[in-house]
């Protein structure tokens, strides 16, 4: 006769745990008080022993899932079944973590479902619930400081687009970008206190939407890499922020900072200067724009580009002859 082993009240108010281990396999024959499976509580790790004898015929739950109370984790007694198989292993929707991980998750205000696992089986760890926080704090102490402490002015100018790979847009503006910086090492700089610190590296910021918000991976070496290794990096960069796996260094020592919303960038924003850089370029909504050439009118494609600068450290004409240089680099 089958003996249906359910997930039971754990006591202390606990309504769900984790299968951290299973002690048995399909087709093992076990004793009643036989070790059966680990559950993982916010509170401990807890060794349930088999409520009855006989042969394991099936394991309905995968180590790993976080079940509730009540949920059917083993057949015991039956005729051996083919696979570790059944609804819950295979239904389960929710974001695989321990409760106390989920806890830890509620605390730092990290929503699991934008988290991915690293843990076995996608299981989302307690440290890449800290990582994801880390992100976050990363994100708002600059925008806070940028908000109280720049003062920002923003230079803006049309750029024609028409002969330019679209698909190559971002890797083209990073390697412009940072080729233009050399010549206006201002922009590649920091105000630390009251002295100016220029930069000899060329690591680009690259805003990145995410369901979360906007994240900001940085891209190294921009002035030397080729446009192949700048559109995987900016590729591998983005689906990170977009799955929520950038680490915290990937977030840090960025010199100067490029951001492109794309069809949703409008004809010009004012995006927030990344502290404690001094600037960023931005590249607002490309499309078909009647322009004049040769004293014709002529459909171009056409988008604004801006530079959003600290005055402090940045002259106007410098900012805008910087932006003009970046402009002329794309379209040659």
């Amino acid at each position: 006769m089958a003996y249906e082993f359910r997930l039971p009240d754990l006591g202390e108010g606990l309504t769900e745990g984790e299968i951290a281990r299973w002690l048995v396999s399909v087709g093992q024959e076990i004793a009643e008080d036989d070790p059966l499976v680990e559950v993982q509580t916010d509170k401990a790790t807890v060794e349930i022993p088999s409520p009855a004898a006989g042969v394991v015929s099936r394991i309905l739950v995968e180590e790993g899932d976080v079940v509730p109370v009540g949920t059917l984790l083993v057949v015991i007694g039956a005729e051996t079944a083919p696979a570790q198989d059944g609804p819950n292993a295979h239904e389960h929707k929710e974001p695989r973590a321990t409760p106390l991980v989920r806890r830890i998750a509620q605390d730092l205000g990290v929503e699991l479902g934008s988290v991915a696992g690293s843990g076995p089986g996608g299981r989302i760890t307690e440290e890449d619930v800290r990582a994801a926080a880390g992100v976050r704090r990363v994100i708002a102490d600059h925008l806070a400081r940028s908000h109280r402490e720049v003062p920002a002015v923003t230079f803006v100018e049309e750029c024609d687009f028409t002969a330019v790979d679209l698909a190559r847009l971002l890797p083209l503006v990073l390697r412009a970008t940072a080729l233009s910086l050399r010549e206006f090492p201002e922009l590649n700089a920091r105000l630390e206190g009251d002295e100016i610190v220029y930069l000899e590296r060329y690591d680009l910021g690259l805003a990145v939407q995410t369901e979360q918000g906007l994240v900001v991976p940085v891209v190294r070496g921009c002035d030397t890499a080729s446009l192949e290794e700048l559109d995987a990096e900016v590729q591998r960069l983005a689906e990170a922020a977009r799955a929520g796996t950038l680490l915290p260094e990937e977030l840090r020592g960025s010199t100067f900072t490029v951001t492109s919303a794309g069809k949703l960038g409008g004809l010009l924003v004012t995006p927030l200067v990344n502290h404690p850089e001094v600037g960023i370029l931005g590249v607002h909504r490309i499309g078909p724009r009647p322009v004049v050439r040769d004293d014709e009118v002529v459909v171009r494609q056409v988008g604004n580009v801006s530079v959003t600068f600290d005055h402090r450290v940045v002259d106007g004409a410098r900012a805008a002859a910087f932006c003009l240089d970046v402009i002329g680099r794309i379209g040659s």
